[in-house]
């Protein structure tokens, strides 16, 4: 039977960066990681926009405030060092309405506490950092917002972890737990510690432990539409201003890392947990589950699901896409739109007690276990500091 020290389920983003971090931290102790997929980044880290948030959508008192500037930083460190693309394009985030501004004012205000570089700009100048952006009266600005192509970036570090003695098991699905033992598609694995950062399944890998009694994996699909205009068309992200109650941001103008464009995402209730498209993952009890969840929520959540819900199956529709799309910056043609990127699965946990969807970063664990049970937007962002903080807590 293999052995180890420390033992990673998953091999996204969150997953490379603990087991590196836990090489860093106990160079002579074994790290094993595994991976039901045949590599790193096959679902939401490698399926995200790629963008380096700066940090200012959330409060002082958040994980997400206190992880996402040092995870711009870490990740413009790293492209660099190893070559990576990396586009500093910077974010406008416009407004479109006079409600919005308050709600702008008050994103400024949580920049600054947190010690992010964020500008309030005019009409003009808007226009001067992005000629085709569209906004009401003022603007924010973040230079510091960047983008990077995920796939590259997590290969990068899956070579990293493995080039430092980390042993990656692809292809080798959990199956479940037994006291220190875990089993797996490839045999049994006795594990010192095992750490949980199995996005999708990690509640039901976290109930095998113990944990996660109150929390659920609810999937949203997540999709982008593509610009068929030439790279460099726009200069700057595009953003609206966000309804800062839940955790979406809204349709927006992203640039990736090649200079192109694309609009999105939607945040589509999910029927399954791997529903891409077709009947691929399809799983009767998963869907079942997530209906059973979904209805909850229309229900009585304690929050407008259904208004949310609404919102979100509307962006399916090309149309609506580049309609809302057309709030925010001139020139958004529907005949420039045509393409759909591949369908990204967002790992959203609610609260079944409670009905609401959790905002933040959320561990759970003990000395034999740990457990990322949210990790969502901007995890990929923040995956470097965050590891940091998840082997604070591994005894």
């Amino acid at each position: 039977m293999r052995t180890c020290d420390f033992l990673v389920v998953g091999g996204g983003v969150v997953g490379l960066s603990i087991a590196r971090e836990l090489r860093r931290r106990h160079p002579k102790a074994a790290v094993v990681l595994l991976d039901k997929e045949d590599g790193p980044s096959r679902h939401a880290s490698g399926r995200n926009s790629g963008v380096l948030h700066a940090g200012f959508y959330y409060t002082a008192d958040s994980l997400k405030a206190r992880f996402t500037r040092a995870g711009n930083l870490a990740w413009t460190e790293y492209c660099r060092s190893r070559g990576l693309p990396l586009r500093a394009c910077g974010k406008l985030v416009v407004a479109s309405r006079p409600a919005d501004l308050p709600v702008l004012d008050e994103l400024i205000k949580r920049g600054r506490i947190n010690g992010v570089p964020v500008e309030l700009v005019d009409e003009k100048q808007a226009r001067e950092i992005e000629p085709r952006a569209k906004t009401l009266s003022r603007a924010l600005f973040s230079r510091s917002t960047a983008v990077v192509d995920p796939a590259q970036c997590v290969a990068a570090l899956a070579a990293d972890a493995a080039h430092e003695g980390i042993e990656l098991l692809w292809s080798t699905p959990y199956l479940s737990r037994s006291g220190k033992i875990v089993r797996t598609g490839e045999g049994d694995i006795e594990a010192g510690c095992v750490v949980n950062a199995a996005g999708l399944y990690a509640d039901r890998v976290a109930r095998d432990f113990g944990f996660s009694q109150k929390y659920r994996i609810l999937p949203f699909k997540g999709l982008y539409l593509y610009s068929d205009e030439p790279a460099g068309a726009f200069r700057a992200h595009i953003y609206p201003v966000p309804d800062i109650r839940n955790p979406f941001l809204g349709v927006h103008v992203t640039v990736t890392a090649d200079g192109r464009a694309k609009l999105g995402p939607t945040a589509i209730p999910a029927l399954w947990r791997e529903n891409y498209g077709g009947l691929a993952g399809f799983s009767a009890a998963e869907a079942a589950e997530i209906a059973w969840r979904q209805a909850g929520l229309l229900l009585g959540s304690g929050f407008d699901f259904r208004r949310l819900a609404w919102e979100e199956i509307r962006k399916n529709s090309k149309q609506v896409m580049t309609t809302m799309a057309a709030k925010l910056a001139d020139g958004i043609e529907s005949s420039n739109y045509q393409r759909w990127g591949k369908p990204g699965i967002r790992a959203q946990l609610i609260d079944i007690e409670k009905k609401t969807l959790v905002m933040d970063f959320l561990l759970e664990g003990d000395d034999k276990s740990l457990h990322v049970l949210n990790a969502v937007s901007p995890g990929f962002t923040c995956a470097m500091p965050f590891a940091a903080h998840v082997c604070d807590r591994v005894k």
